[in-house]
């Protein structure tokens, strides 16, 4: 990818910043989402299983504790680094885009925590979407966990400003040509950053739509980590199961 031409979640993604924003985040919560969504899915012992989109990795992990063999996959260089890491016999990390197929099939593919809807090519999202079912062999289900748009536009903080390692965060959100955005800065060490994140606000029926394109069939839609019936104004998540 040419340095100029680069997409904001190459470049932001990469920095040690966007970590340090969410540190915070709640990943015993994560954890109970790969217990309970495992056993809804019933996988086999030791079933195949693709983080897709992993970031440094630690769902992935955690997910080969519960006795799956993982393969961890992401764009940013910097965070399957760190990932290698922890790296074991069932356990994987390579660099490797979303929107092309693997070249191998799998029990499940996970894209979770909302990492879709990034792409400016709206012809990339749908390529995703067909690339995660030639991932998936006959039985295999693919999950996505994205944010309920509906809730999180009604709820929508349009700014405000997080501490966090002595790091002032200012956040501003706004929705804009179907793209719910954060605008982040903040200083470091005298040097002033600016960076933006850009998710598309896809809808239950966007969704649909791209999944009736890619010729995968949507199976259930949970509202929640504890897997909870959807409620398009009151559910924090959008999780789908398709295959």
């Amino acid at each position: 990818m040419d340095t100029d031409k680069k997409t904001w979640y190459a470049s932001w993604f990469n920095t040690p910043f966007y970590h340090i924003l969410y540190k915070d985040r709640d990943y015993t919560e994560a954890q109970d989402f790969m217990t309970n969504i495992t056993e809804y899915l019933n996988l086999p012992e030791k079933a195949k299983v693709m983080d897709l989109a992993c970031g440094k990795g630690r769902h992935s992990i955690y997910l080969n504790e519960l006795g799956y063999d993982v393969l961890g996959v992401d764009l940013s260089e910097n965070s399957i680094s760190y990932a290698k890491q922890f790296e074991n016999e069932h356990l994987k990390f390579e660099v490797h885009n979303m929107c092309n197929p693997y070249g191998e099939e799998f029990d499940a593919v996970f894209n979770l925590f909302t990492s879709f809807g990034y792409f400016e090519d709206e012809a990339d999202n749908l390529r995703t979407i067909e690339a995660i079912k030639a991932n998936l062999n006959s039985s295999g289900f693919g999950v996505i966990d994205f944010m309920n748009t509906e809730f999180i536009i009604d709820n929508l903080v349009a700014e405000d400003v997080k501490a966090v390692e002595g790091i002032d965060f200012h956040q501003k959100r706004r929705v804009e040509n179907g793209f719910i955005i954060k605008d982040i800065s903040f200083t470091f060490e005298g040097e002033d950053f600016n960076f933006q994140e850009r998710v598309r606000a896809f809808s239950l029926a966007d969704f649909e739509a791209l999944f009736e394109k890619a010729g995968v069939y949507l199976l259930d839609v949970f509202g929640d980590y504890k897997l909870s019936k959807f409620k398009p104004k009151e559910s924090e998540r959008l999780i789908m199961i398709f295959k």
